[in-house]
């Protein structure tokens, strides 16, 4: 695999070399004539990012010239050449020169003149043989090749870039392809089996400005000089171009670098913009340079195209290649403001524990449990169908006694909370029947028994039901009997009979405006029903191929429908279909894992962010869903610390919008119901986050009666906001002053003396503690015995990550007055030691016992003070007064050096 500034060619087994265009997907195939064409290696020009060079099994090396994305790829290259010397294993073109190109043959290297035709041999150089066990990289110097300078095995201590999947190859992305507004300094390409994954390596710097230190003058595209220049011996280098967005580097327009003498020029078509044959290898012009200039799209909103064309589902399905791993690199495609969404389950006091015997075998078409804002209802594993109903507002250890419960006297297949009565539950029972149930305010007191309504009509087991989203009492269930039934609660009767399906339907989904009814089923297709208007389906296409089970919701405002569901693998998978082409089959689809469980997605409108969790497993993803390329954004996903029974979610009027929730859920265990809020981190939680919350549906009052959507009226939600009346929305809050967190690194590089690195030190000390005036008791303490002294500096050692504060600042002061007056009171040192102890506030014992020295040598002194300089430094968990401290010891020894120095000079002239 190789890429240029816009352009990836790779190797796959079904062609020798196809392209992908950064910009539109796009393959070129070159066909082999026999097995032994199969292409080894491939290189981009440095200064012409459409001539591909390759060279194959045949022995030849073939130029290529690559037209616009759009037209026709040429089926003939530009110029073959044939070496003659064996097999051809690397071709490379030449950094500064336009014209030549390295080609690795079976026992030379070549170097080749495009222009005049011409193979010289180069020098070859005998490099040892080295073997190790080992992986290693070695560093040669070019002009002593008998052994190399430095090397280092690829072991475990170095830090790595795990995959997911194996790679088949990686390439680099030259360096003016990079987004460096958003601190990218490398990018490279990991070709897989079956995609191709971008990885960028970023800085952890503050993104949207231009950092100068990460990003030097990098070679430009334009050549240093022609191929003859070269031969004669020239060694120029390639002009520099910035990086800064506002000085974008325009190519020059070049003459023609290559120039094929043994073929006619052929006649340019211009229907399709590039020659039908063999041509001169030209340059691009300058203006369409620019136009495609990868410098000009710079940043996170960089102009790519936002829909695929039919060559790239072409490629897709020819390759296999998944646009998915596209959508979580922050170059290539917008990145989600939810991609850091954290998921963290609430204090326990919001618990309901002590769950006990629930009833964990419910179909998979079925959640398991409901919620409403008010009240849970869990399905028990005890006989009569029993279900408990836990209220919300009452959290807390369940008692050990018999609860209250409704005795649905029928085992429970389904059930759901009527979104517009908070009261009401409608259960569905394997003997075919509806029962809805009516729960008094304040929760059970007394186990229920006889239901409110009871709704008949199905010959056979039901699946599942679902309620209107807009209209009051209406509510429609699916049957073993292959019909989807509607009912009107307002009476009990069954209003409308949906049929058409041939095996199981795994699932219903109302549309968001009320008007369809999508359905999916066992015999692999997607249904769309207009219930009103017909009780055959609208709209049929193809769905999920496999027959464990499948979900479904609409999305981005009903315009779309995702589908969770397994392939023919049993690998589970997400796909997008259009609500107004369904026949046509998914828009889009990114695989998810292999797993049995069936993934049940929650919706958010107001986001875009699905929620996938699955019963039995601790993972829940969560993606955005946008209604273009590249569709699917993964987030970060949330783990439960135990595996899941059932997760249902509750409106968007519960989220703490102060805490920046997005979400609200209710978890289901095996024994309690914990609530999990989903957050975005955001910094400036003290203002309203308007471009989260926009104004959200009220989903718990209904916009229109079932009677009056049965006559053909329809309705939508009035919307609310969610800003308190105490918080600012952040778009208007007050802009501050950008403010350099980083200090360029020339600061840290640059080399300093002892002297400036302790006026720094001391500076900073100063600046932390500030003005203290408040007596501590150590202040009263006077002359200390320098042995105590040398004890209690050896405690302030060890305990000095844990002085903080005044206490610090005190403790300091009384060091320097304690160290004075020991150093005063020294009888047997001499005038000039006393005074230097005086004049650094350290008496040389101290000071030997902090650098543990006890023969003054300057080799000793400096080797033991960088060592505690170095482990005392602030970055690695130590602290100023130490590094301090150690700083003054070094300066008073450096002292009493230069005091015994001058005395024994004395003494030499005496």
């Amino acid at each position: 695999i190789k890429a240029s500034s816009k352009l990836v060619a790779f190797t796959t087994e079904q062609m020798p070399v196809t392209l992908i265009h950064y910009l539109n997907l796009f393959s070129i195939r070159f066909f082999p004539s026999s097995p032994s064409d199969l292409v080894t290696d491939m290189d981009f020009s440095p200064f012409d990012e459409s001539l591909l060079a390759t060279c194959s099994g045949d022995e030849t090396v073939k130029l290529w010239r690559l037209c616009d994305p759009e037209l026709q790829q040429p089926s003939s290259p530009l110029l073959t050449v044939r070496p003659g010397q064996g097999k051809l294993e690397l071709v490379l073109f030449h950094p500064t020169s336009s014209g030549l190109l390295a080609v690795g043959a079976n026992k030379s290297p070549l170097i080749w003149d495009t222009c005049r035709q011409e193979t010289p041999l180069a020098g070859i150089y005998s490099w040892p043989t080295c073997v190790s066990s080992f992986r290693e990289v070695r560093l040669w110097d070019s002009r002593k090749l008998s052994s190399s300078i430095s090397s280092t095995s690829l072991g475990i201590s170095m830090s790595h870039c795990l995959m997911d999947t194996s790679t088949r190859g990686v390439a680099m992305v030259p360096k003016v392809a990079l987004d460096v507004l958003s601190c990218e300094v490398m990018r490279v390409l990991q070709l897989t089996d079956s995609c191709i994954v971008p990885i960028g390596y970023q800085v952890p710097r503050k993104v949207q400005e231009f950092h100068e230190d990460l990003y030097p003058d990098t070679v430009g595209t334009t050549p240093a000089m022609s191929a003859e220049e070269w031969w004669k011996g020239g060694n120029k280098q390639v002009e520099k171009v910035s990086l800064r967005p506002d000085k974008q580097h325009k190519p020059k327009a070049a003459p023609c670098l290559y120039q094929v003498t043994s073929h006619p020029a052929a006649p340019q078509d211009p229907a399709r913009g590039c020659s039908t044959s063999s041509s001169p290898l030209s340059t691009p012009s300058s203006s369409a340079a620019a136009s495609r200039s990868p410098s000009s799209t710079s940043g996170l909103s960089s102009g790519f195209l936002p829909s695929p064309s039919q060559s790239t589902k072409a490629i897709q399905s020819l390759l296999g290649i998944n646009t998915a791993h596209f959508g979580v690199c922050p170059f290539l495609w917008p990145t989600s403001k939810f991609r850091h969404i954290q998921g963290a389950v609430t204090h326990r006091d919001t618990h309901i524990t002590n769950l006990r015997g629930l009833n964990l075998t419910t179909p998979g078409e079925s959640d398991g449990f409901c919620v409403n804002r008010h009240r849970v209802a869990v399905p028990l594993a005890i006989s009569g169908g029993q279900i408990a109903i836990c209220e919300r507002s009452q959290p807390g250890r369940l008692p050990d006694t018999a609860l209250p419960t409704i005795q649905n006297s029928v085992n429970v297949v389904d059930l759901s909370w009527d979104p517009f009565d908070a009261h009401r539950l409608a259960v569905a029972g394997d003997d075919a029947k509806i029962r809805v149930w009516q729960v008094p305010k304040g929760g059970l007191k007394d186990t229920l028994t006889e239901p409110e309504v009871l709704l008949q009509g199905h010959t056979e087991k039901i699946y599942s039901i679902a309620f209107h989203p807009l209209a009051s009492g209406l509510l429609a269930s699916s049957s073993y009997d292959l019909t989807v039934r509607l009912w009107n609660l307002e009476n009990g009767e069954q209003v409308n009979l949906l049929t058409g399906h041939e095996d199981q339907i795994f699932c219903m989904a109302w549309s968001p405006d009320g008007k369809l009814l999508a359905t999916l089923s066992k015999d692999g297709k997607v249904r769309i029903y207009d219930p009103r208007k017909s009780t055959a389906p609208v709209q049929e296409g193809p769905g999920p191929e496999g027959h464990r089970g499948a979900r479904a919701v609409w999305v981005c405002e009903g315009k779309y429908l995702l589908v969770s569901g397994f392939d023919s693998r049993s690998e589970r998978k997400l796909s997008l279909y259009s609500a107004d082409s369904v026949s046509s089959g998914a828009v889009a689809s990114t695989d998810i894992d292999t797993s049995p469980s069936t993934l049940i997605p929650f919706y958010d409108p107001d986001t875009g962010v699905v929620i996938l969790s699955a019963k039995g497993e601790t993972r829940v993803h969560i993606y955005e869903i946008v209604p273009e390329d590249p569709y699917f954004m993964e987030c970060s996903s949330f783990n439960s610390p135990e595996p899941l029974k059932g997760f249902a979610f509750l409106p968007k009027s519960e989220c703490n919008v102060r805490d920046v929730e997005i979400a609200v859920g209710l978890m289901l265990t095996k024994a309690a119901i914990e609530p999990v809020a989903f957050k975005v981190p955001r910094v400036k939680k003290e203002f309203f986050q308007d471009d989260v919350y926009t104004d959200t549906a009220v989903c718990w009052e209904p916009a229109l009666t079932a009677s009056a959507w049965l006559s053909g009226s329809n309705g939508q939600h009035k919307k609310i906001s969610l800003k308190p009346k105490d918080m600012t929305p952040v778009s208007e809050a007050p802009k501050e002053a950008p403010v350099r967190k980083y200090l360029p690194s020339s600061v840290y590089l640059e080399e300093k003396t002892d002297e400036q690195k302790k006026e720094e030190l001391l500076s900073a000390m100063v600046a932390k503690l500030g003005n203290i005036d408040d007596p501590l008791p150590q202040d009263s303490f006077e002359g200390v015995d320098e042995d105590e002294w040398a004890k209690y500096l050896a405690q302030i050692v060890v305990m000095g990550a844990q002085v903080v504060g005044r206490a610090f600042a005190r403790a300091l002061r009384q060091e320097f007055a304690a160290s004075q007056a020991a150093a005063q009171a020294r009888n047997s040192a001499g005038q000039h030691s006393a005074a230097a102890s005086s004049i650094t506030g350290m008496s040389l014992q101290e000071a030997q016992q902090i650098l543990n020295i006890s023969t003054l040598t300057p080799e000793e002194i400096q080797k033991n003070y960088e060592h505690l300089f170095k482990v005392n430094d602030k970055m690695v968990g130590g602290s100023f007064y130490v590094q301090s401290k150690v700083v003054r010891a070094k300066e008073r020894l450096d002292e009493e050096l230069s005091i015994q120095t001058q005395d024994k000079q004395q003494k030499t002239e005496t």
